[in-house]
């Protein structure tokens, strides 16, 4: 067939409108953005018709009714928020492309406090003057790290760029050449301390550092001494790496104040979990550190921040500096880790109640559990459509934090029949909601430990939508 011809089957913009469905369309969507898909699927129709043709027997009513589906699925795509709800089944707990942590009930119900209303943000409801955003937190941190002072920015990075800026501008830092991280995103510490208009000393070896290796390097341009917390990589074999007690021993001796960069910090000890022991804020605190700084999206499973512990007049100076304001929390994450550190200031219910916490410990026996239960359920709904079986995996903790933890875990596994698994796993991730595995051996992966509690109903109908999609499209 001609391709002016087949152009001639085209409907026009007009007639597609006017058609029931896409009338249906227009009272429920606004009417710049259907007539905006209809242009977009005739254009695309037009570019398809003049380089391939149409088929003879595809008549008119035919690629209309073609268009309106696509216009329909145009439509419902473009209409969906780009930031959606997912189903993390890849088991890793605090998946940085996911939003890292998820937050407790209290923390939920505390955003949602704040963003329903006014709040006292930055109000004393004592006096009736203005107040400080960090007040409902500085008490909590301080009763819960043992430092004399706390405040809170937006992310760890920028309470590392406010504490050399505020403590080193224009003078030096002494950092082990061990501990020059990349904190993610191209990120590193050499690149933030540039910023902060601090000078970077680097002493030691990659594998070997000590405190000889800082006693040399210190002059009197010498500001800080810098410990940074390798979170997201270890170093093993011929290694020898300065301690925070070592630094605080020489920091005492020439009157300079230690700075401790945690990362990934948190409040409690995971090692009888199986976990890997890592110093706790507490600990770091306790061993003489004048600054500590750590993430609140991370272990700490709360929102993002970045909380900064020490000595009072180190603090208060940064928060007398012009970049706390740029950096500062707005009343969402206040609200939010306030909720958070509550719930440690009892230990066990901390355990039970924050997500990150309980999915890092949580038993491979009630993940096992977990697992078949799901197994059973995807069985009945689309056990013809699929191989399912369940098996044992390893979780990671993800987020920069313990890289060397494995976490024995229990997942679902499918070998879909119809399609492939790369497929299947493209459809859910496409999905309403987004579902997040992973794909091995041409089987997808569901680990359950990651998979919240009531997410199991919501994953079924899921897998059961994705697995009937996929046959459509491979007939």
């Amino acid at each position: 067939m001609d391709n002016k011809e087949a152009l001639r089957k085209l409907p026009a913009v007009d007639e597609v409108l006017r058609s029931p469905e896409v009338a249906g369309l227009l009272a429920e969507k606004p009417r710049n953005l259907v007539v905006e898909m209809v242009r977009k699927v005739l254009d695309r129709w037009r570019q398809a018709l003049l380089t391939e043709g149409a088929k003879e027997e595809m008549g008119r009513a035919e690629i209309t009714a073609r268009v309106v589906g696509e216009v329909i699925r145009e439509t419902a795509r473009r209409s969906r928020a780009n930031l959606r709800r997912v189903i993390n089944a890849t088991g890793v707990v605090l998946h940085t492309n996911l939003g890292r942590a998820v937050l407790a009930h209290a923390a939920r119900a505390a955003v949602e406090m704040v963003a329903s209303g006014y709040c006292n943000l930055e109000l004393d409801l004592q006096s009736g003057r203005r107040g400080s955003r960090y007040a409902p937190l500085e008490g909590l941190l301080t009763s819960l790290t043992g430092a004399e002072a706390a405040m809170v920015v937006n992310n760890n990075a920028a309470a590392v760029l406010l504490a050399l800026s505020t403590l080193a501008r224009g003078r030096e830092v002494i950092v082990s050449r061990g501990q020059l991280v990349e904190i993610g995103g191209s990120f590193r510490i050499p690149e933030v301390m540039a910023q902060s208009g601090a000078t970077l000393v680097e002493v030691g070896a990659t594998n070997k550092t000590y405190p000889d290796d800082y006693r040399r390097a210190i002059t009197d341009r010498t500001a800080l001494l810098l410990h940074v917390h390798t979170s997201n990589y270890r170093l093993v074999g011929f290694v020898r790496e300065i301690t925070v007690n070592e630094l605080v021993m020489l920091g005492k001796e020439y009157g300079l104040p230690v700075m401790s960069d945690l990362g990934s910090g948190f409040l409690v000890d995971l090692s009888h979990f199986g976990l890997p022991a890592e110093p706790t804020v507490q600990e770091v605190v306790a061993s003489g550190a004048d600054v500590v700084t750590f993430s609140g999206d991370k272990l700490l499973g709360g929102p993002q921040a970045g909380i900064i512990v020490g000595r009072r007049e180190y603090i208060e100076k940064m928060k007398k500096n012009p970049l706390t304001r740029a950096i500062r929390i707005d009343k969402f994450t206040a609200a939010a880790l306030e909720a958070t550190l509550r719930l440690y200031l009892e230990p066990d219910k901390a355990l039970v109640h924050i997500p990150t916490l309980r999915m890092l410990t949580a038993s491979v026996t009630k993940l096992e559990e977990r697992a078949r239960k799901l197994a059973e359920q995807m069985h009945q709904m689309v056990g013809e459509k699929a191989l399912i079986e369940i098996e044992p995996v390893i979780s990671r903790v993800g987020g920069g934090a313990m890289p060397t933890a494995d976490l024995p875990s229990m997942a679902v596994t499918l070998r879909p029949r119809q399609t492939e698994s790369e497929n299947l796993a493209r459809i859910l991730r496409t999905g309403e909601p987004a579902v997040m595995g992973r794909v091995q051996d041409d089987r997808l992966i569901l680990d359950i430990r990651t998979v919240l509690p009531g997410e199991e109903e919501i994953l079924v109908q899921a897998i059961t939508a994705a697995l009937q999609s996929g046959e459509e499209v491979e007939r």
